[in-house]
């Protein structure tokens, strides 16, 4: 398992709670699963998932499956809802 940083922006944030958190995953769907698992029944978390861009170490996760990315130690991931305005 690798020791990985998530940052959350705007809505992303506000689901979350908190602004980053760190955790322990081996892909980038053991790592949102994580996430998920530590917010309470009802949180938007999943939702914001869904509809989010990725970033991991400044690069873009694209459409890859989520499964395929493979984590190592100190990467950071970044979650990027939806910005308005376009």
């Amino acid at each position: 398992m690798a020791k990985v940083t998530i940052r959350y922006w705007a809505a992303a944030r506000e689901a979350a709670g908190i602004s980053e958190e760190f955790l322990e995953a081996v892909s980038l769907a053991d790592a949102l699963d994580a996430a998920v698992a530590r917010r309470t029944a009802g949180s938007r978390l999943p939702e914001i998932f869904a509809r989010s861009s990725f970033l991991i170490d400044a690069n873009p996760v694209g459409r890859a499956a989520k499964e395929s990315i493979m984590l190592d130690d100190g990467m950071v991931i970044e979650v990027l809802p939806p910005f308005a305005g376009g």
